[in-house]
């Protein structure tokens, strides 16, 4: 199925989740946030939250600077 992550189209295998989408973009999982259809999935259901056709995924992750 394709999804797009951060603007990017990616080709994941149906019944994929949101921490599987997560994985392929970055490493961590901490200072991480998601949306997916605008909307903000909470880190304990991205195990269980799965993607569908032509969803779009924002991976968002907290840098620290100054």
């Amino acid at each position: 199925m394709n999804v797009t992550i951060n603007g990017v189209a990616h080709d994941l295998p149906t019944g994929a989740t949101v921490a599987q989408a997560v994985r392929i973009l970055t490493g961590i999982s901490s200072g991480v946030a998601v949306a997916v259809n605008d909307e903000v999935v909470s880190r304990g259901a991205w195990d269980f939250t799965p993607l569908a056709e032509a969803d779009r995924v924002e991976v968002l992750t907290a840098v620290q600077g100054g």
